[in-house]
């Protein structure tokens, strides 16, 4: 933190939001104090105001794209004009980025936006012919095609961005063109995820087509089946699909992204056949989000022991009900209740005998639960805060068979 900011709020932001016409979400002073906070001392209030107002702008407009979606558009798009990929960190831009260089037979060269100087770009002057002649670096002035990644572009300070204009746009450095058949591409997290992020300027915002990379699990293991990703990844995320991401914290710990768990993969492979239970633990904890981590590891617990919960639906096996299984028995009712929300439809009309054999079962199966941890039970037909929850329809039959696990979910 600069040591020209103080923990005190601006004058300016202060008058911003006592007039009743302004209106300010908590989500977005949160977000003003944090940038005013850690960018650059330089930055003024309107910059910061920018910041924050430019993340509620792409939260609320932006259409998002899969990693499939996004190299058809990159094959039909980025060779005509450049593109700018927004994303969250660690869902695979950048490798979406060298895959597509690939498979158009081009060459890779990456920049660090968080990285650079203007001098890195336009170079250094030299006298030729009594004249100065700036000579960009090796790295760019290439004589074949090319695709150049500006990674991080709108972490780069605005006098950098300045530098880019040419080469957005023109696609030329001075007196240096970059050959023809050249892409380019830009990439940058989101203020939002807490990334190191600066205003984009709405000179270089304009000249490039802009998309918003989402996670998507079917994509991440389509391609960490042909990746040669660890099995306890793979089938984790097959089960708890709702876990390949968690949004960054506000405070420094891991969380879960498909790097981070790429890295768990990595980790776990290279232990081979002296992986224990806690090796897991302290690799998991290192890689991904707290809760998630704890799951992991009863997931590879219950992998290892005698539950599977496909055994406990067909009821060819019993939930776990020792006192030191807990954490086995919390993995299980938590994939399970995903697993209902997943297959169950939302309408009853559109049940089928498949899904109504699998309502059978759950609600003889919730019964057992109930009758080793009610808390647990309770938790499986709980609404989350953001709604989401068991169908209204598989609901009644719920209430009408174990009122009681209802009534707590009442009360909250």
């Amino acid at each position: 933190m600069s040591a020209h900011r103080t923990n005190s709020w601006p004058s300016e932001f202060i008058v911003h939001t006592s007039f009743p016409c302004i209106q300010m979400h908590t989500h977005d002073v949160f977000r003003f104090w944090q940038v005013y906070m850690y960018i650059s001392y330089k930055s003024s209030f309107s910059e910061c105001m920018r910041i924050v107002e430019s993340d509620r702008d792409i939260l609320n407009s932006a259409t998002t794209v899969s990693q499939k979606q996004l190299c058809d558009i990159l094959l039909n798009v980025a060779v005509v004009r450049p593109v700018f990929i927004w994303g969250q960190p660690g869902i695979g831009k950048s490798a979406l980025v060298q895959e597509f260089a690939a498979m158009v037979g081009l060459p890779c060269v990456s920049l660090l936006g968080s990285q650079l100087a203007p001098e890195d770009l336009i170079g250094v002057p030299q006298i030729i012919d009594g004249t100065s002649r700036f000579c960009p670096p090796r790295m760019i002035a290439r004589k074949e095609p090319y695709c150049l990644f500006l990674d991080e572009l709108n972490a780069c300070t605005h006098e950098v961005q300045k530098s880019f204009y040419s080469l957005i746009h023109e696609r030329r450095i001075g007196e240096y063109m970059l050959p023809k058949g050249s892409i380019v591409i830009g990439a940058g997290n989101r203020a939002q995820d807490s990334a190191i992020v600066k205003p984009m300027s709405s000179a270089l915002l304009n000249r490039m087509v802009h998309v918003h990379l989402k996670v998507s699990h079917d994509d991440w293991l389509e391609w960490a089946l042909d990746s040669d990703i660890h099995p306890l990844v793979i089938e984790y995320i097959q089960i708890r699909p709702d876990h390949l991401w968690s949004a960054p914290p506000k405070h420094e710990e891991p969380f879960s992204s498909p790097r981070a768990w790429h890295m768990l993969s990595d980790a776990l492979k290279e232990y081979g056949e002296k992986l224990n239970d806690e090796h897991i633990q302290i690799l998991a904890s290192g890689c991904l989000t707290p809760q998630h981590a704890n799951q992991f590891r009863a997931f590879v617990k219950q992998v290892r022991g005698q539950y599977r919960l496909n055994a406990i639906l067909k009821g060819e096996s019993k939930w776990p009900a020792r006192l030191e299984e807990r954490d086995i028995l919390y993995f299980l009712a938590q994939s399970f209740r995903a697993y209902l929300i997943k297959e169950l439809p939302v309408e009853p009309g559109r049940a089928t005998g498949y899904d109504k054999e699998l309502a059978y079962q759950a609600t003889a199966q919730l019964k057992q639960l109930a009758s080793i941890s009610l808390e647990m039970a309770q938790m499986i037909v709980a609404k989350e805060e953001d709604g989401d929850g068991l169908p209204d329809w598989f609901m009644v039959e719920i209430v009408r068979d174990m009122p009681r696990l209802v009534k707590f979910e009442r009360k909250k």
